[in-house]
């Protein structure tokens, strides 16, 4: 099986956090210690994931440059996409066609923290899937703001809705996807939404109708924030530095994740974190 590649999309206008993203990419705001993008890169070093695309506006490019380099300093290659408007999450796979080149992706939203003790093991049964595609699910109280899955009395999926008027469950697809190398097949099949983009969930559905699509339920020991909101920004930031201060750990820190997963070693930690060594994050990272 081919290495996964990952897609961090990291574009749209983020006008749900207005006035704070009128100048500002909203992944690039801070999630307490860090940017908020740390995030999602660093769920997807986790999963050994190397190869990485960043997608991401016209106007925000430089910044996520200068902010993140050609990844070297992490054990990892990042190449960078523009979006010139947003045209949904699905549209990710028609920019990416030539830097997948035929791999299997896993695309991660550039504003969706994922945090637990057995993450890292329920992405690697998902990489270890060969042929179809992994979605991961969160029971939540409003489900109507996310695509959200039904399953049988078997625990089966059986569909898949965006933002239904009418829910049929509380399961809400998080912004982590386990794709095959189909995916670009896939997304060339389906049509702009009535809201005229690329829905992400109707990639999910072909694979659902095609018995190729697994669900990784997250339960209780799991937290997902969709940091789209300045509440659920707010609440996420809480979330981060009451764990950080009580376990004295780093949560979402690309630095750490990428020498537990042995693409650098303890020298290069200490060198990264001593340019930081007056901040928070750095005196914790120095202590990993």
């Amino acid at each position: 099986m081919k290495s996964r590649k990952g897609i961090v999309l990291a574009g749209g206008s983020g006008t749900r956090l207005y006035p704070l993203t009128i100048a500002l990419s909203k992944q690039l705001l801070p999630v307490y210690d860090k940017p908020m993008i740390y995030y999602p890169i660093s769920t997807l070093i986790l999963a050994g994931i190397e190869e990485i695309l960043i997608i991401t506006t016209p106007s925000d490019l430089d910044q996520f440059q200068q902010l993140l380099g050609d990844g070297k300093k992490w054990g990892v290659h990042f190449t960078y996409l523009t979006q010139p408007e947003a045209g949904g999450i699905a549209q990710a796979f028609h920019l990416a066609e030539d830097f997948l080149d035929g791999y299997p992706s896993c695309l991660i939203l550039g504003d969706n923290i994922h945090y637990g003790q057995g993450l890292f093991d329920i992405m690697q049964l998902a990489d270890q899937q060969s042929e179809g595609a992994t979605v991961f699910a969160y029971h939540v109280a409003d489900p109507e703001r996310y695509g959200i899955i039904d399953f049988d009395d078997e625990g089966n999926a059986i569909s898949v809705e965006e933002k239904p008027e009418k829910p049929k469950s509380y399961w809400a697809i998080t912004g982590l996807y386990f794709y095959d190398e189909k995916v670009i097949e896939y997304s060339k099949q389906i049509e702009p939404s009535a809201r005229g983009e690329y829905e992400i969930t109707a990639i999910n559905d072909l694979y659902l109708q095609n018995k190729q699509l697994s669900v990784q339920k997250m339960g209780i020991g799991f937290a997902w924030f969709d940091t789209g909101t300045h509440d659920s920004l707010l609440e996420a930031s809480n979330y981060v530095a009451a764990l950080e201060k009580r376990q004295g750990l780093l949560i979402g820190c690309p630095e750490y994740c990428a020498y537990r997963r042995g693409l650098i070693n303890r020298a290069q930690l200490e060198a990264l974190a001593k340019p930081m060594g007056n901040s928070h994050y750095g005196a914790r990272l120095v202590r990993e």
